[in-house]
Formats: C-alpha cells, sequence, structure tokens
C-alpha cells in the first residue's frame, strides 16, 4: 500500500452533534494479539508528583489519554465533533432556563471493572474528592462552577452550579470528573504510583520501572457499559525516550501506530515518500504553544518588556523554519477554528518591529537590553521544541533590546518548578480539555489557573468569564470572548505562537485511524482494529 496523508475535514467548535458509537463491546479484531501504540509521553512518580494517574491530579494530555481509556466519565466528547453525548450516562441535561442545574441519570447496572455495582452517590464522591484534594495541577478548577452535588435514589445526579455555565456537559467529559470507586481512592489522599481502577472501556496493567511507566497493556473491560463500541481485546501503549526511537520500531514492526509526539522530520519524510506499509493520517488540531511570564518576576515584571517581546517575535518565521505546514501561526490563546477567535495579537501589534519594540521599552524607562531565561521541556511536546526556542533567542536578540539565553529540562523537573513560580518565562503547550473557547482562556487567568500565574484582572475573573459562560449559543458569548482576548493582548501574560496540526502513522493494516485522535487530542484506543494489509 502507497504511503499516503489522509486529511480529514475540520468541523470544530459548537456544531451540531455527532453521535458517537453505540452497541455493545464486541471486538472488531477478531483477535487477542495487542495493537501496539508508541508514544513518547513520560509518565513518571516523583515526589512533586507521586500521583500522576489519579484522575483529582492529572492534568496533561499524555495522562488523560490513558484514563480517557479506563475511567469513565458521564458525558463523552464524540469521535469526530460536536457537542458530547451520554457515556456513563443514560441522560444528562439542564433543567432549569437559566443553565444552573445540571441533572443526570445513570445506565443501568453500571460496574466497575472489579464487578462493584455503581451508584449515584459514586458519582458525588469522585467529584467532591477532586475539589476537596484541590491538586496543585490545577485540574479541579474545571469543576469550579460546582456548588453542591445531590443524589436522588440510585441513578440520579443533580450538579447545582454556582454560576451559569454552559461548558459543564464538556468538563462532565474530562478525566477530573471520573467516577471512582472509594475502595480505592482515599476522600483525602491522592493515590499515589500507577495503578487505575474504573468503569472505563479498558482495565490496566502497568509495567514500572524506577518509578517511570513504560508499558501500560489496556485490555477489554468485560463490564464495561456505555456508548463506545470496543474494536479490539487488547491495546499495548509503551513510552519510548524519542521520536527516532519509536519511528524505528513502527517501521520495524514492533509496533503498530505512533501518535505524539512525532518529529517534523518524521511527519515530512512520510508525507513525501511513497510505497511501503505505513500511512500517515494527518487531522486538524487544535494544540497551541504559547510563551507564559511569571509576571511577579523582576524582568518580566514591566509590560512594557512582554509587549516588546509580542512586538519582536515573528511567529511566520518560527513556524516556517521549525514546523513548516505542520502549524500555523497564532495571534490569540483561542485557536483560529475554534468560535469565538480573534486575531488579537495581531490587531494590537500589526507585523514584528524593532522601531515600534524600542519606543515601548523606551517610553517605560527600561534600560537595554533586557536579560532573561525561556525554559522550556525537553522531552513533553516534541523534538521541535529545541529548535523553536532557539530560534526565539535568535530573533529577541537580534534586535539587541533583549540578551536571551534558553534552557531545557526534563518534563519531571519543568512542570513542578514553573508551578513553584521558578521560572520567569516558559514555554508551555495545550492540548484543549475540550472544543471551546473558555477552555483556552480560564484555565490560563481564572482564579486557581493550571499556571499558578499570579496575573489577575478582575474584569476578566469576575465579569468576562462569567458572561461567557451563560450563553448556551457560543456565537452570542463572542463579545465577552473577544473582550477577554484584546486583554490578553494588552497585558502580555502569556504569548501566544503557533496552532499545530495533529498526525497518526500506522501500519497498513491498522484500522480505525481515522478516529485514534478526535479534535482534542484525545487518543481513542477503541477504535483501532486489525484489518488486511493492502
Amino acid at each position: 500500500m502507497n504511503r499516503k496523508t489522509l486529511v480529514l475535514p475540520a468541523v470544530i467548535g459548537l456544531l451540531a452533534p455527532v453521535l458517537a458509537a453505540c452497541g455493545g463491546t464486541d471486538s472488531g479484531s477478531g483477535g487477542s494479539d495487542a495493537i501496539g501504540v508508541g508514544t513518547t509521553d513520560r509518565f513518571t512518580a516523583t515526589k512533586d508528583a507521586p500521583a500522576p494517574l489519579d484522575p483529582a491530579y492529572a492534568y496533561d494530555v499524555g495522562t488523560w489519554n490513558v484514563l480517557r481509556q479506563t475511567v469513565q466519565t458521564l458525558m463523552i466528547q464524540p469521535k469526530g465533533d460536536g457537542d458530547p453525548v451520554p457515556e456513563a450516562a443514560q441522560s444528562c441535561g439542564f433543567s432549569d432556563s437559566g443553565n444552573e442545574r445540571y441533572v443526570c441519570t445513570l445506565r443501568d447496572g453500571l460496574k466497575f471493572s472489579n464487578g462493584d455495582a455503581i451508584t449515584a452517590a459514586d458519582v458525588k464522591y469522585s467529584i467532591d474528592r477532586a475539589l476537596a484534594l484541590k491538586a496543585d495541577s490545577g485540574v479541579f478548577a474545571l469543576l469550579s462552577t460546582i456548588d453542591t452535588v445531590e443524589t436522588k435514589g440510585e441513578r440520579q445526579v443533580i450538579f447545582h452550579l454556582k454560576t451559569a455555565d454552559a461548558t459543564f456537559p464538556y468538563k462532565l467529559s474530562t478525566p477530573v470528573a471520573g467516577i471512582v470507586n472509594p475502595d480505592d481512592y482515599a476522600k483525602g489522599k491522592l493515590r499515589d504510583g500507577f495503578d487505575i481502577d474504573g468503569s472505563g472501556p479498558y482495565t490496566m496493567k502497568a509495567d514500572v520501572k524506577n518509578d517511570e511507566l513504560v508499558n501500560a497493556v489496556f485490555t477489554k473491560n468485560p463490564n464495561y457499559k456505555g456508548s463506545l463500541k470496543v474494536n479490539n481485546d487488547k491495546v499495548e501503549l509503551r513510552s519510548f525516550a524519542d521520536a527516532d526511537a519509536m519511528g524505528t520500531a513502527l517501521t520495524k514492526g514492533d509496533i503498530d501506530l505512533i501518535t505524539r509526539t512525532m518529529s517534523p522530520a518524521q511527519i515530512q519524510k512520510l508525507s513525501n515518500e511513497s510505497g511501503g506499509d505505513v500511512d500517515l493520517v494527518e487531522m486538524a488540531g487544535l494544540e497551541i504553544r504559547y510563551l507564559a511570564f511569571n509576571t511577579d518576576a523582576p524582568s518580566v515584571k514591566s509590560r512594557a518588556v512582554r509587549q516588546a517581546m509580542a512586538q519582536l517575535i515573528n511567529r511566520g518565521e518560527l513556524v516556517s523554519k521549525v514546523y513548516g505546514t505542520q502549524a500555523q501561526p497564532l495571534f490569540s490563546l483561542v485557536p483560529a477554528t475554534i468560535t469565538g477567535h480573534v486575531n488579537a495579537f495581531f490587531n494590537k501589534y500589526g507585523d514584528p518591529s524593532l522601531t515600534k519594540a524600542k519606543f515601548l521599552l523606551t517610553q517605560a524607562g527600561i534600560t537595554t537590553p533586557v536579560k532573561m531565561t525561556l525554559h522550556y521541556t525537553t522531552d513533553h511536546y516534541g523534538s521541535g521544541t529545541k529548535e523553536e526556542f532557539e530560534d526565539l533567542q535568535k530573533q529577541l536578540n537580534g534586535s539587541g533590546l533583549f540578551e536571551v539565553s534558553i534552557k531545557g529540562a526534563p518534563w519531571a523537573t519543568f512542570r513542578p518548578a514553573e508551578k513553584k513560580g521558578d521560572y520567569d518565562v516558559y514555554g508551555m503547550g495545550w492540548f484543549p480539555d475540550f472544543p471551546d473557547a473558555d477552555n483556552y482562556l480560564a484555565p490560563f487567568l481564572d482564579k486557581d489557573n493550571f499556571l499558578g500565574s499570579p496575573y489577575d484582572n478582575p474584569k476578566i475573573r469576575n465579569s468576562l468569564i462569567p458572561d461567557s459562560r451563560r450563553e448556551a449559543d457560543r456565537i452570542a458569548a463572542s463579545g465577552s470572548l473577544t473582550e477577554i482576548q484584546d486583554i490578553v493582548a494588552n497585558d502580555v501574560p502569556v504569548l501566544p505562537l503557533w496552532q499545530g496540526n495533529q498526525y497518526v502513522a500506522a501500519r497498513d493494516d491498522v484500522t480505525g485511524t481515522a478516529y485514534a485522535l478526535n479534535s482534542s487530542s484525545t487518543l481513542q484506543l477503541w477504535e483501532l482494529g486489525k484489518g488486511v494489509s493492502g
């Protein structure tokens, strides 16, 4: 079979719903051999993060992709795009006109993987636990609009919200809202290590070496009852040290599919080659990359310094040199394909200009060159990250206005240091929890934001974010969303750089690759099967 790129149409945002596959859990593969999936995500238990896979703590795309296979949520994002649909729930919906009371009825006969029955009390326990633990990852903030959780009988759960939140169904589809067994997850303590128990489509067995999960075997859960059709009996997820090692394993046939994070060179090579037995699937993605600032740090406390950086950085040059056609320049935290996006940074700063940047610094009385270090993670966002930061360094230093050094660190070191405020400026990526503009703004700007940022704009937090959430019609929320983006462009607590496509490469006898990832970069292992090689 020829190598080819399958470009899938992108229909992003809160559009007409596309129903998730329904039915039982009959295997479509017909065999018991595991489908091998490679990733460069690293899963490490450390002193700072001893519970990487607890739903009340986990908050990055890698750990969430493990949890989504194993821990069931009331709602789920469909395999294509559209509004979330019931999963552990039989039905869910707002019961009032103000979007402040949300009622879910559980499916009849739900069980955890060990056979224990699931009741509404377990749902309440799981949500209350995540909110009470208030983990420093910041993931609990996704549930911040919940006031109280009420149960009625064995199957009905009622969420009373503090304020209207039209995005709440999406939040119930995220792993922090996953249903856990009180026997396995203590109320007042995170569950250390890599054990997971839930009611999702798979159970998981972890192979751990030196406090790092190196291999995870997902086996179809015989007690699973939900909206998904599971097309295989077993999937093995292997963590590789780098993209080259992962690619070699695919070429040799040691694994069947690779996903995040492939290197730009690998993607380009697969796009150009013909012949062979590996296919590349390209999908429009909602991943973004940005610089974040500790706005209390002396080097970047002045808004003028951050504005000057926004005025100088040439996103087009950066993307062209490092990622080519695999990414696009981004001028807002909200990607261009999401309802409510505006090019706020371009509207504010226009094309890169040394003259304008120099004026901003001079007007603020800033002595140049401004010295700072840009920090980046060496093993979390792919092999292009180092080259990206080398180009940023070159651009800023080339202006004569900055004296920038760059420094990389592994994610297990980088993330705790960032949360503690050790870095003045640092590079981060964002894969959406759900495809709505709110999820590109509130996690960075609201109280208890996941960056731990000291930046606080009262109008954004107290007025604009709540106002935007009141609108069930997301187009109607555009006024509030636009104002938030304009404030961010002026204050620059974060500096968006680019948004990227997403890719899967698979051997040509693997089926279901078109839905291996959804628009939020969720890994949907249940979609994969083994067919006949062409």
